[in-house]
């Protein structure tokens, strides 16, 4: 598969992500640009330093003035981004994915890149690597070195100082970006802070850097019942998801923990748009309503949704995965979004677990991956639009079928020879025979 993808960039280092490859895309990065400032960043993986300078000399290459803020998490690099008043931004990251893995998160203007910018970013950096590195600006660019660890934190203090006092906080960084910053935030806002995995070490030893199912976050759970702690939060590689385990350790969906935040947000806003993506559960459309808000379906993929949160004005929106957005940052941030829950639950003044237990309750698989031929997944995902054509359908993303009591969607993975598939019933059992329904008339299709 392309390294390429729908909204960023992503593959093995070094069989799919190389020097040469990284040094091509700055280029083609720095000509999009036309030569205006861009920050760069990167996270702990240990081919980021070496990737990072690539991009870097193929930026200045194409005549961009870069503002290097070094080994940050993404949120924070996006913070500088903002700050500095930068057009563009390229963060040497692979997020949530293994540590043979590296890639690219970019903003090549106001916007989140669309997948035809990244398009363009392909075909012209694929020109570049056949050119070698070749000068495209009438004058180099420049590289200015910044730390802004100092003055982001002192922002995040700004806002959330003492809104965790008496309170005691689980942060598990993973080894990831979040490492020696989350536990700073939390603890400027007042918080007793219980760490865990907060070294950085892109070899990543502890866990997996995706947080997002609960076995991945075992040691956490075990860890915030132990300590005593009112919440914990997991950070993933590149610290823009935020994974919640309430005070008894266990597990909280990212659609539960959107719900608590969407009904703040609009008590003090209401009327306010929340987007949500087209994997959550029916009950996030329904609890925004009943809180008073405008819900806003948008397809699964943070550019999309940070996308469609500026282009709406939503006050907040929520990805399955663990990306939550504010307006306010006119993106996601997990170390913001961390706080903002840790701010919710001091001021509700009761426990993590009665808040969740507010939330109706729904039966929702997990993502099913399921392996197709290189090729295939669109087909499959028209297969199965033939097939249950009779229902209604929605094809934001792939084809989400609505069912009497649920639905199913089949969508292409972006980052594997696959397609995804969830399911939702309004009952345990009719979830479990809708995706039963569903998987076999994949499987004949993908077999066929």
């Amino acid at each position: 598969m392309s390294i390429f993808k729908a909204c960023d960039i992503r593959g093995v280092y070094p069989g799919e992500r190389d020097e040469p490859a990284a040094d091509a895309i700055g280029s083609a990065a720095g000509e999009m640009l036309d030569g205006g400032d861009c920050v760069l960043a990167g996270d702990v993986r240990q081919s980021t330093p070496a990737l990072k300078e690539a991009v870097r000399r193929g930026l200045t290459r194409a005549g961009a003035r870069v503002m290097d803020v070094g080994i940050v998490p993404t949120p924070a690099a996006c913070w500088a981004r903002r700050r500095f008043g930068a057009r563009g931004l390229v963060v040497v990251t692979a997020s949530h994915n293994p540590p043979q893995y590296n890639g690219m998160k970019l903003m090549l203007g106001d916007l989140p890149v669309t997948p035809e910018d990244m398009e363009e970013l392909q075909a012209r950096a694929e020109e570049h690597r056949r050119m070698g590195p070749v000068a495209s600006a009438s004058a180099p660019g420049a590289t200015t070195a910044l730390d802004v660890k100092a003055d982001y934190l002192a922002w995040l203090a700004g806002r959330f100082a003492g809104t965790g006092r008496g309170r005691k906080a689980l942060v598990d960084a993973g080894n990831g970006c979040a490492s020696e910053w989350a536990p700073a935030a939390f603890r400027a806002a007042d918080y007793e802070v219980e760490e865990l995995f907060c070294r950085p070490d892109g070899r990543f030893p502890n866990r997996s850097p995706n947080p997002s199912r609960p076995e991945a976050v075992a040691a956490a759970s075990r860890r915030v019942r132990d300590a005593g702690a009112d919440f914990g939060v997991c950070f993933d590689g590149d610290a823009d998801r935020a994974v919640f385990l309430d005070e008894n350790g266990n597990f909280v969906d990212a659609e539960q923990a959107l719900i608590l935040l969407a009904r703040r947000v609009l008590a003090d806003e209401p009327g306010a748009g929340v987007v949500y993506d087209l994997k959550s559960t029916r009950v996030v459309p329904r609890e925004v309503e009943r809180a008073g808000g405008r819900p806003i379906m948008e397809r699964s993929g943070y550019a999309f949704i940070k996308r469609r949160l500026i282009r709406e004005d939503a006050a907040l929106a929520g990805e399955a995965s663990g990306h939550f957005f504010f307006r306010e940052l006119g993106g996601d941030d997990g170390i913001y979004a961390a706080l903002r829950m840790g701010e919710l639950i001091a001021e509700a003044g009761r426990p993590f677990s009665e808040l969740l237990a507010s939330a109706p309750p729904y039966h929702i698989s997990q993502d099913i991956r399921v392996p197709c031929p290189s090729g295939r997944a669109a087909q499959i995902v028209e297969g199965l639009a033939s097939r249950f054509a009779d229902r209604p359908q929605d094809r934001t993303d792939g084809v989400r079928v609505e069912f009497d009591g649920g639905w199913a969607l089949c969508r292409p993975s972006v980052t594997e020879p696959a397609v995804t598939v969830r399911v939702e019933g309004d009952t345990a059992e009719r979830m479990e025979e809708l995706r039963n329904a569903f998987l076999d008339a994949l499987r004949r299709l993908r077999g066929a």
